[in-house]
């Protein structure tokens, strides 16, 4: 199999993270997107980037949790970037009991008084009483850790080609991972899009240093710290294939929910506001299929940076164990 022709179709995080699992494993690997440059046509350029299994726990199934929590110790070794500091949880004090059902539906975590919030983060001082405090998580910045995969696959020597419609029926390549996100709906017929939205501001009257969750009954939110004075602020999840940009209404409550959790967002400069649809499957769980010499690596959801390094080592390890097998029959028959 090490000798065999391997070809990574789309080049997001799921075909980014594919190709490398497979080329540092010794396989022929080449990535084709139709797209004409990283990013272009893929919604993990406009991901979160939150490596957060515990916190995810509390509203997905528990297999987000148990295939991403081992995703944190690849990225960090796979991209310095990498930011391990944990996550925070946050509620305003009319919404603690928010805090309580998270906390009862999930696990890894520390209740945390206002002197330790303050502690984690300064600048959040005075404004929550309690927190949940989940140290083992961790973060990266969706954009930085992309180009940081592709240029380590051309130290590699695995070619990224772009602005190709690749085509199986014409390609002569052994194995095809298929990592089209919503554009394989023409083989995987049960792939839905679901709608988020999100939003990049900039600020420098306020510094977070991880992740950080505002709990609300009606629009929770994530803001994620990046470089410069730069967040992205996230939440918002619409069962819709609409492909058109930021409502209105999801912009204020955006920025309504930013604001909520400090004042100081009010004061931000809104670099980006955009939208895209994230490939899901009924269950909202990813998986590997296969169908001849065909991998399908899908269904990820708003979990992608999470769960990508399972998924790629499921396609690596069955492509492997293949090649195992099949050096162990020529042995026999020799």
């Amino acid at each position: 199999m090490s000798q065999s022709s391997v070809i990574v179709v789309g080049a997001g995080v799921a075909g980014l993270v594919s190709a490398l699992e497979l080329a540092e494993r010794g396989l022929r690997v080449e990535v084709v997107e139709r797209g004409p440059a990283l990013g272009a046509h893929s919604c993990s350029w406009k991901a979160g980037g939150m490596l957060a299994p515990w916190c995810e726990r509390a509203t997905t199934e528990p297999e987000i949790a148990t295939l991403g929590a081992p995703s944190i110790e690849w990225w960090e070794q796979h991209f310095p970037g990498t930011v391990s500091l944990g996550s925070l949880v946050v509620a305003p004090p009319r919404d603690g009991g928010e805090l309580s059902r998270f906390a009862k539906r999930t696990e890894r975590f520390e209740w945390v008084d206002a002197t330790r919030i303050e502690e984690l983060e300064p600048d959040l001082a005075g404004r929550f009483r309690r927190a949940l405090y989940f140290p083992d998580e961790a973060h990266l910045d969706p954009r930085r850790a992309l180009a940081a995969v592709a240029e380590r696959l051309t130290e590699l020597g695995v070619p990224i080609r772009f602005g190709v419609d690749f085509s199986a029926d014409t390609s002569d390549a052994d194995v095809i991972v298929d990592c089209r996100g919503l554009a394989a709906r023409d083989a995987l017929h049960d792939l839905r899009g679901v709608r988020g939205e999100m939003l990049v501001i900039r600020t420098a009257e306020l510094e977070l240093s991880r992740p950080v969750r505002l709990l609300h009954p009606r629009l929770p939110l994530y803001i994620v710290p990046r470089e410069d004075g730069v967040f992205m602020v996230g939440a918002t999840m619409i069962e819709s294939e609409g492909r058109g940009g930021v409502s209105v209404r999801s912009a204020v409550e955006l920025l309504n929910a930013a604001y909520a959790l400090h004042p100081a967002f009010g004061e931000a400069e809104i670099l980006e506001l955009a939208a895209d649809l994230r490939p899901a499957f009924p269950d909202n769980l990813p998986t590997v299929r296969r169908a001849g010499r065909t991998f399908y690596v899908n269904g990820m959801f708003r979990h992608g940076f999470l769960l990508a390094p399972a998924l790629a080592k499921q396609v690596a390890d069955a492509l492997l164990m293949e090649a195992s097998d099949a050096d162990y029959r020529q042995r026999r028959s020799a």
